[in-house]
């Protein structure tokens, strides 16, 4: 029932900044982990960040503890994916996805994914 909507994605040079958002359905946004996978060419999907339902906690991979930032308008029904310092591994199509319970790392523990959106680095 909740419909999620991945925007921002490009081609971008190494070093360079996107901001993916995820425009979510729904009304009840607010009580949902929101998380942000992604799948790279030949590899399987990865967990990249979450975020609490109250956007006070959030947890990052390591490959981008750093460099990205996840965060949240609930006003907005939005979660979005700050990516810095782009690297050309970073390029993947990354899927944004919703728990309606307590925060995971796990891609099985999710209960609604988006369409993806491709992000490609490279000079």
């Amino acid at each position: 029932q909740v419909q999620l909507v991945e925007s921002g994605g490009g081609l971008v040079q190494p070093g360079d900044s996107l901001r993916l958002s995820c425009a979510a359905s729904g009304r009840t946004f607010s009580s949902y982990c929101m998380g942000w996978f992604r799948r790279a060419p030949g590899k399987e999907r990865e967990f990249v960040a979450r975020i609490s339902s109250g956007g006070s906690f959030t947890f990052y991979a390591d490959s981008v503890k750093g460099r990205f930032a996840i965060s949240r308008d609930n006003a907005k029904n939005t979660v979005y994916l700050q990516m810095n310092s782009l690297k050309p591994e970073d390029t993947a199509v990354y899927y944004c996805a919703a728990r309606a319970r307590t925060c995971s790392s796990s891609s099985a523990e999710y209960d609604y994914w988006g369409q993806g959106t491709q992000v490609t680095v490279s000079s």
